[in-house]
């Protein structure tokens, strides 16, 4: 079973500025990220072992760090390509599928804009933001996950990280600056492609 590695990033730590500091993305990324891939690699081995020995007991156990884990790496890793720095196009919704479907879905960009800050900063604790499309209503939806659960109900178009680890450093307690800041790196053009595959499979069902 080959292991699981912290995926590289297509900017340099600084290259989001003002938005998001090069201080946290490097804390974030080389310290926060690498935690979760190197204790889900861990884990697996465990898990892979306790199926060895037949023993469901221990398996039911490291269940739990697998989740947390593994979740903190398919989040992060998805969050890092949800990123573009501006001179690279962040922050760019052009005209297409996925503006569309958002006019359609929430009345305009600035209004999915809008619920989607007000829903994500009332996230108790620590968790995630997400705008994801459901094959079962064929829409766009914004919906919350704790902690590093990942999004299992909808497709995940984008989500943007509320863990403190994500923002206080720049932004202490005021998630809602942050959540209004990310706006200028998001990487729509990935988030389009997503939405893209995410209606293809759902038109497949």
């Amino acid at each position: 079973m080959s292991e699981h590695v912290l995926p590289k990033l297509d900017y340099g730590y600084a290259d989001l500025e003002p938005a998001i500091s090069g201080e946290i993305m490097e804390i974030h990324h080389s310290k926060h990220h690498n935690t979760y891939v190197t204790n889900l690699n861990a884990a697996e081995k465990a898990y892979a072992a306790a199926v060895q020995a037949r023993d469901v007991r221990k398996q039911i156990e490291i269940q739990s760090a697998i989740k947390f884990n593994g979740g903190g790496h398919i989040n992060h890793t998805l969050f890092w390509k949800n990123l573009a720095p501006s001179k690279a196009g962040g922050g760019q919704l052009k005209d297409g599928a996925l503006k569309s479907a958002i006019e359609k879905d929430f009345g305009s960009v600035e209004k999915f804009k809008e619920h989607f800050n007000k829903t994500t900063a009332a996230v108790q604790g620590s968790g995630w933001g997400w705008l994801g499309y459901s094959a079962l209503s064929q829409k766009l939806e914004v919906v919350t996950t704790k902690d590093q659960d990942p999004l299992i109900s909808h497709a995940p178009i984008l989500g943007v990280d509320v863990w403190e680890h994500a923002y206080y450093l720049q932004y202490r307690n005021l998630r809602p600056k942050y959540l209004e800041a990310i706006w200028s790196v998001i990487n729509w053009q990935e988030a389009e492609a997503r939405f893209e595959k995410a209606r293809g499979a759902s038109a497949q069902l």
